[in-house]
């Protein structure tokens, strides 16, 4: 199956968070567009994240540890690792999950 970015429409998922999604069966991988100021508050789930900073400057706290991430960054979250975040500008993001991230279908 293939398909392009511009056919998935994207959801908003917390305020100014605008992610186009796309799921396999033991994973999930998500597009963001970011608002600046927009907030991820703290968090944590079962799945195993990587984020990947496209566009722009996003502060991100993992257990506890806060820094600024800008293009090409790419942090490792663990499962069940305590996490937030803030785009200090606008931002373009890219997430993986495994699994499969069902609560953004």
């Amino acid at each position: 199956m293939d398909f392009t970015l511009e056919q998935i429409p994207p959801k908003e998922i917390l305020p100014g968070l605008h992610g186009k999604m796309v799921h396999g069966s033991k994973m999930s991988l998500v597009f963001w567009e970011v608002e600046c100021g927009a907030e991820v508050p703290p968090h944590h789930h079962e799945h195993e994240q990587i984020m990947h900073v496209m566009e722009g400057q996003f502060e991100f706290t993992l257990e506890g540890v806060s820094r600024v991430y800008g293009p090409g960054d790419l942090v490792l979250i663990p499962s069940m690792a305590t996490h937030s975040g803030k785009a200090l500008t606008p931002c373009r993001l890219m997430d993986v999950f495994s699994p499969v991230r069902e609560a953004y279908r």
